[in-house]
């Protein structure tokens, strides 16, 4: 079994984490492909992220509070199996419809990666040493969406849109044998009340009503929808006439945006500890404002190198790499007990959010970025205003 403290174990909680990320960005260069195959157009294919999201969001409800119960260690492996299964399932669907809801089954099961991940994480380590945790966390994990949607465009100009799905039932069947042999069961004291919907609304209540938990998620869950308006909105915009990216070329230049979180989870790391987390967060929220505000000059003024459109998000990305991991970490440290249930009332507040962001990106994408461009600023913006808001009601909790 892995320690705590270890390399190893850090580097499996990354690989479960990616899970998430790697399902979301590895086909979205097939976007447009899936269209045509599956004759649906843009707005269906759109639901296709949606209902990912939407999946994600349900699949946190029940996680946190079970885990809390049962352990870490048999739900996340029930979980990987009907992740797997889902998946099998995306690279068989025959019609759009039948992708959309195998989508959302897929989440359900990924949602469980996330959740016990982060659970892990806590049950382990508080306060910044766990923003630390998170942080490197976070640099493994960033890796996913840099290298996804190029091993995505490769997949998609050799193999069509179906091999990225083959690819992901073997990541997951392979992370999923290792957390069987090697992940050890961290949750010390299960919560033994009895077991029912009360219960678990109780416990849901308890965390939900802590002010520090909820400006933190306020944080969180801003960041989130302005990330998924660019995950699900850049795909359409780089690969349309705005752009006219092939499905490698968005790859590579979807990777360099990935790239800034990568690098702001790194120097988090590294700093963290001597800044705390509080600080933290507002450095990386005024570098989120920042990227948002650069796009939409860049989109206002016509500028017309989708480097200018990528280069403003990678200061979004960068700044959400100093800013997530810990407001996660500020998130989680309250509940050493209720490690489980905290963890996904965050996942619910982020993917539920993340999800009507996308949802709301694919209806209005057209012959024009300002779509991603105006959400992207919003939310950059409105993360650093509710930052300057309640920084007294984090310190004090």
């Amino acid at each position: 079994m892995l320690r705590p403290g270890t390399f190893a174990l850090t580097l499996l909680l990354s690989l479960l984490t990616a899970l998430g990320p790697l399902s979301m960005d590895m086909y979205l260069p097939s976007l447009p492909d899936i269209g045509r195959t599956l004759n649906a157009p843009t707005l269906q294919v759109q639901l296709t992220i949606s209902s990912y999201l939407f999946g994600f969001a349900v699949g946190q409800i029940f996680y946190g509070p079970v885990s809390d119960r049962f352990g870490r260690r048999p739900i996340l492996l029930a979980a990987l199996v009907l992740y797997a299964l889902a998946t099998i399932g995306c690279a068989l669907a025959q019609s759009i419809g039948a992708l959309i809801g195998l989508r959302f089954l897929q989440a359900v099961g990924g949602a469980g990666a996330i959740v016990l991940a982060r659970a892990v994480v806590r049950d382990i380590y508080s306060g910044t040493r766990a923003g630390r945790e998170l942080s490197l966390m976070g640099a493994i994990t960033g890796v996913a969406p840099i290298i996804a949607p190029v091993i995505g465009g490769v997949l998609q100009i050799w193999f069509g849109w179906r091999a990225s799905f083959v690819l992901l039932v073997a990541f997951a069947v392979m992370i999923g044998s290792i957390a069987a042999r090697l992940l050890p069961e961290t949750l010390r004291e299960p919560i033994n009340t009895p077991y029912s919907l009360i219960a678990m609304g109780e416990m849901y209540r308890s965390v939900a009503v802590h002010r520090g938990f909820l400006a933190n998620l306020a944080i969180l869950t801003s960041a989130f929808i302005g990330l998924f308006a660019w995950i699900s909105g850049a795909p359409v915009v780089m690969q349309s006439a705005i752009y006219n990216l092939s499905p490698f070329g968005f790859g590579a230049t979807f990777a360099v945006g990935a790239g800034g979180y990568v690098l702001g989870t790194l120097i988090a790391a590294r700093i963290v500890m001597r800044f705390g987390l509080n600080r933290m967060i507002g450095m990386g929220t005024a570098i989120m404002a920042l990227g948002g505000v650069a796009m939409a000059a860049v989109i206002g003024s016509g500028l017309p190198h989708v480097l200018w459109f990528v280069g403003a998000m990678t200061i979004y990305l960068a700044g959400l790499g100093f800013a997530l991991p810990a407001t996660m970490a500020g998130a989680l440290t309250p509940f050493p007990d209720r490690a489980g249930t905290a963890s996904s009332v965050m996942g619910l507040a982020q993917q539920t959010g993340a999800a009507l962001s996308a949802a709301a990106v694919g209806a209005y994408l057209g012959r024009s970025a300002w779509p991603v461009a105006s959400v992207v600023a919003a939310m950059g913006c409105l993360s650093f205003l509710v930052w300057l808001l309640t920084r007294a009601v984090r310190r004090a909790h």
